[in-house]
């Protein structure tokens, strides 16, 4: 007969077993959730490579939606092409790598902004690949055998990586017209996500293929993706690329001056940990940065608040000529700006490049 002790010591270790399982289910459970209720944004910024440090998404289903533009793959050229000029007016093209190319990929690829869902070029210090969600109506047998038809030699596997190269990319321009986009010179299919993937480096692409995942690991990029929430067209930085990219270092010594006297009187501000500047479908734009702690955020938000309402040394003029500055508010490590464009500026353009004072590190 089994001693007391036993017993309990086997009960104990019961309810331990449970427990454990039970906080297993419930983290699964989580990320089930958070992976479910994820936006298109937040699950293609998954997709891209992980070394990617600059983002540049367009959201054409949203963009042809808010256009009130009714187009498909049979779209006219002429048709395409006013769709992109009222796009590019209205500020909502300028992240996008296929504008360019646009007629030429609906023509003979099969997919341009007139029909693909969303666009995401995905940048790092040694290649870049663009994503575009493709429609669930596209068949993308038939898309393939269009690529082999173009002269793209097909890939020995359903993933793999259609070749191409600089002489093809040629000759479909040639024949097309227009320009096609180096960009374009290499070719793949994701079927399970629907994904149409480019590049202009065969490796770096393959890479990128075996690298397409459902997980974003950079804590910043998906802190200011879920603040940005579904925005139209979006720039999305680490938060080192954005210390560089936007730092006032890019301005002339007055400006630098000046920007390091606008700082000392706004108060400090910290490095980020992710940034993000976004047009929403409301048409105002967001501004997302990430921060280490609760307590860094708070603090610039107050900071960062003072030198969006000022001067724009490195950009010219002051920041009141380009947008209204709405709520500026600290949810956990989180800092958002509201800005509404004063006479329909082109906000994301002007700022999303170049020193940036608000976004200074």
């Amino acid at each position: 007969m089994a001693q007391p002790w036993r017993r309990r010591l086997t009960v104990l270790a019961g309810a331990l077993l449970v427990l454990v399982l039970l906080a297993a289910a419930s983290v699964v459970g989580v990320r089930w959730w958070h992976r479910s209720h994820r936006t298109d944004l937040e699950r293609a910024l998954a997709y891209a490579p992980p070394e990617t440090v600059r983002f540049s998404w367009t959201d054409w289903a949203g963009v042809r939606r808010t256009l009130g533009a009714h187009l498909d793959d049979r779209t006219s050229a002429d048709d395409l092409e006013q769709f992109l000029s009222d796009g590019f007016d209205a500020d909502l093209t300028s992240r996008s790598a296929m504008v360019d190319s646009a007629t030429v990929l609906q023509q003979a690829l099969g997919f341009s902004p007139a029909d693909v869902d969303w666009e995401l070029l995905a940048q790092s210090e040694t290649g870049s690949v663009l994503i575009a969600g493709l429609p669930d109506s596209t068949d993308l047998d038939q898309l393939g055998d269009g690529f082999e038809s173009l002269g793209y030699a097909r890939p020995d596997d359903q993933g793999g990586v259609w070749d191409g190269g600089e002489e093809l990319v040629s000759r479909i321009s040639q024949a097309n017209g227009d320009e096609l986009s180096p960009q374009f010179q290499y070719l793949a299919i994701d079927a399970d996500r629907h994904l149409l993937l480019a590049s202009d480096s065969g490796p770096y692409l393959r890479e990128a293929v075996g690298d397409v995942d459902d997980d974003l690991g950079d804590d910043g990029l998906r802190d200011v993706a879920g603040a940005v929430a579904e925005p139209l067209s979006a720039a999305v930085y680490t938060g080192d690329f954005a210390c560089k990219s936007l730092a006032m270092a890019q301005s002339g010594e007055d400006d630098q001056s000046a920007g390091d006297q606008l700082v000392a009187a706004a108060g400090r501000v910290d490095p980020m940990t992710g940034f993000a500047m976004a047009v929403e479908p409301d048409r105002k734009v967001t501004v997302a940065m990430d921060f280490e702690s609760d307590e860094q955020a708070r603090r610039n938000a107050d900071s960062r608040a003072k030198l969006a309402a000022g001067p724009a040394p490195g950009q010219g003029g002051d920041f009141s000529e380009r947008f209204s500055l709405g709520p500026v508010t600290a949810d956990g490590t989180v800092v958002t700006m509201r800005l509404d464009p004063v006479d329909h500026s082109p906000v994301l353009s002007d700022l999303s490049t170049g020193p940036l004072l608000f976004a200074t590190c």
